[in-house]
């Protein structure tokens, strides 16, 4: 079974693409069999990395029915013989509109797929289309720039992801379906309360799928003159969301990368001594890490009993969900304090969340 890497963004323009071609082929070229899906419905690109700029089959041939098998649209990339990629769709209204039973398609065919690491390039923004491919996901990569308006939405879309996590594991239990399927909500504790009322041990339950929620957090276009406070945003999300966020790496600002897709290849093959491949190369090491660490639990669970593994499903409602409220949901792990960053960026959090003010002035 291949491992699923998804890799998202809160708002669309952060390089999510260039890093998803680059840290695909750097995978492949640690001899692995890797597949790059581009789920960026509207957006697709990913075949202009590689100069497949008329894919013979596209995603949209499957979700038509025109090819059966997810797999029959992975087409080979002549850069490296153990890349193959998915091209993604072109902008119309049946692709955009995804219904329910397509997308379970989809979803099923993604864990079929022969291959040993699937990386899925997923549209930006917090539609259930993004936050459900990237919570199909094995490992889950989130990619923002150091300016404070994509940290704000990398931060929207990583607390929608969270909130979407645990209903779905709330949902996997028949009790609850009525109760919590047809309702809005807007943090995770307000998820937590209202199952927790009807079934004690699916509030245990959920609370363990939060824990385990770690996303990997890239930093794209980083510079000296522009950071981003990365314990001061882990705080806030242990805070207010119960997940926990990990820095995997950091892509220097470099226009190594605008010149290597002007040629139609990723920066690691383009200019492989540039600053932003080393960096690139740097976080496919980090991601092969979670990829081992990732096999070795599959190992451990494929020697478990049947009963004790737990099912995720998803809610069917496609209505994009509304930013969440700030909740606070209890620190388990403490985070020392430290000092504000030169981008404002608590400042800009205080707006989306204005009980977080107080928090700032504790922690600070």
């Amino acid at each position: 079974m291949a491992t699923l890497i998804s890799v998202a963004s809160g708002k669309g323009g952060v390089g999510k693409s260039v890093v998803s071609a680059n840290l695909a082929l750097a995978l492949a070229k640690t001899g692995r069999q890797v597949v790059l899906a581009d789920l960026d419905v509207g957006g697709a690109d990913a075949h202009i990395m590689f100069g497949e700029l008329n894919p013979p089959v596209t995603l949209t041939d499957f979700l038509n029915k025109g090819v059966n098998r997810l797999a029959d649209v992975a087409i080979p990339i002549t850069l490296h013989p153990n890349l193959r990629l998915i091209p993604g769709t072109g902008e119309t209204l049946a692709t955009a509109n995804m219904v329910y039973a397509r997308k379970k398609r989809l979803m099923k065919q993604f864990q079929e797929l022969t291959a040993d690491v699937v990386v899925i390039d997923i549209g930006a923004g917090t539609s259930y289309h993004a936050l459900d491919f990237f919570l199909m996901g094995d490992i889950h990569l989130a990619v923002a720039t150091p300016e404070p308006t994509a940290v704000l939405d990398l931060y929207r879309f990583i607390k929608l992801a969270a909130i979407r996590r645990v209903l779905s594991c709330f949902l996997a239990r028949s009790p609850l379906s009525d109760v919590l399927s047809n309702r809005d909500f807007h943090s995770v504790e307000e998820v937590m309360t209202v199952a927790g009322a009807t079934d004690g041990e699916g509030r245990d339950v959920a609370a363990a799928a939060l824990r385990s929620f770690r996303p990997g957090l890239i930093i794209n276009r980083a510079s000296n003159s522009s950071q981003v406070n990365i314990l001061y945003l882990r705080k806030i999300l242990h805070q207010y969301v119960g997940g926990d966020l990990m820095l995997l790496g950091e892509i220097p600002d470099d226009p190594a990368v605008p010149q290597a897709i002007r040629k139609f290849l990723p920066v690691i093959e383009a200019t492989p001594t540039s600053l932003a491949a080393k960096g690139l190369l740097s976080l496919a090491t980090a991601v092969e890490q979670l990829i081992a660490a990732h096999v070795g639990r599959i190992k451990e669970e494929i020697k478990q009993p049947e009963g004790m593994q737990t099912a995720i499903v998803f809610s069917m409602t496609e209505v994009t969900p509304p930013l969440p409220a700030a909740t606070p949901v209890k620190l388990e792990v403490p985070i020392a304090s430290y000092a504000s960053t030169t981008n404002n960026i608590a400042d800009a959090l205080q707006q989306i969340d204005g009980k977080v003010s107080s928090q700032i002035e504790r922690a600070g």
